[in-house]
């Protein structure tokens, strides 16, 4: 594929290069050769760029010029992103449903369906057009799913699930899983709470390698539009995760959580029960949040407080030997 048509299928400025310049593949910068392009989005690697060996590199619109070919972008990252769709295409699955597949007399599978080895689709579930449910994959019985579902190898969509249009749910997902209730009785034993709520996944959401998505006591759990979870999050019962929200691998939120939009969790993060996380608000990873976080607020650590105090905080941990050590220097002696 010529840079030409690249520069021009990723709305960038070629320069450094010949527009005939033949590209084959993608690669990272530090392992990238003759012929392929790779990309910095990241200061880090500002240095790794004047000696890639890539025919050309993507890079922001103010980066200093190098020996390579540069395709200049006012997003280097979303445009590596779909360079990569260029050298690249996931399998497509055609039409038809496997022999092995289970589909109930009253499910309505809209037109293009694919089903794969052993999938089940349980009584009176509606799926749109387009879906994609690739081996054990299971629908309970009433869930209710839009167009351009993708369901990999053993999800599952648990009874009267709400999914909007272009769901994709990775291998090991479960969509409505009882929530974690129980009263204890006279007896001291505990007593299951009927879980008899929904779970509601909006439109363009993703949910990455077994990750659990609680269902309610009552009223929803709901995963708003273009919301991403990353492998192993637990969202508890009636639980929101607002819109374009990433929570990232092993995030666990508690139930009757509230997370706004265009919020970031990092790795590992805990939220308590009943707390609300504002809009825009980022929790850096293996942070703690017992409490309500406001919006745009950045914090980190247990519990969560501003991520720059909590920087300060650290650094005054570290030199707690020697402050000890000089306190008792100045204490008097009996």
């Amino acid at each position: 594929m010529k840079l030409s048509h690249i520069a021009h299928a990723l709305n960038a400025r070629l320069e450094n290069a010949s527009p005939e310049t033949e590209i084959t593949g993608v690669a990272g910068i530090e392992h990238a050769r003759s012929g392929q392009l790779t990309f910095v989005s990241n200061p880090r690697y500002n240095a790794a760029a004047k000696t890639t060996q890539a025919s050309a590199v993507i890079v922001p619109e103010d980066f200093p010029a190098i020996s390579a070919g540069m395709l200049r972008s006012r997003n280097p990252y979303l445009a590596w992103a779909k360079a990569i769709e260029l050298f690249y295409q996931p399998p497509r699955y055609a039409p038809g449903i496997h022999p092995t597949a289970v589909v109930h007399p009253t499910a309505k599978l809209g037109a293009n369906a694919h089903l794969g080895p052993y999938v089940v689709i349980d009584a009176d579930a509606i799926i749109g057009d387009n879906a994609v449910l690739l081996a054990h994959a299971v629908i309970y019985r009433g869930a209710r799913i839009g167009n351009n579902f993708f369901a990999h190898a053993h999800a599952v969509v648990r009874e009267f699930s709400h999914l909007g249009d272009n769901v994709l749910l990775q291998n090991g997902v479960i969509v409505g899983s009882d929530g974690f209730g129980f009263a204890k009785d006279d007896n001291g034993r505990w007593y299951k709470i009927v879980q008899s709520g929904k779970v509601v996944i909006e439109d363009d959401a993703e949910l990455q390698a077994n990750t659990c998505i609680d269902r309610a006591s009552f009223g929803e759990t709901r995963i708003g539009r273009g919301a991403k979870l990353d492998n192993l999050v637990q969202i508890g019962h009636s639980s929101t995760v607002g819109s374009d929200t990433l929570l990232c691998a092993q995030v666990g939120l508690a139930g009757s959580t509230d997370v706004g939009n265009n919020v970031i969790l990092a790795g590992q993060v805990g939220v308590a029960g009943h707390c609300r996380i504002g809009d825009g608000a980022v929790a850096s990873a293996q942070s703690g949040v017992p409490h309500d976080v406001p919006a745009g607020a950045m914090v980190s650590g247990y519990p969560a407080i501003d991520r720059k105090l909590w920087l300060r905080c650290c650094a005054a941990y570290a030199k707690l030997p020697e402050i000890a050590k000089a306190i008792r220097k100045l204490s008097p002696r009996e």
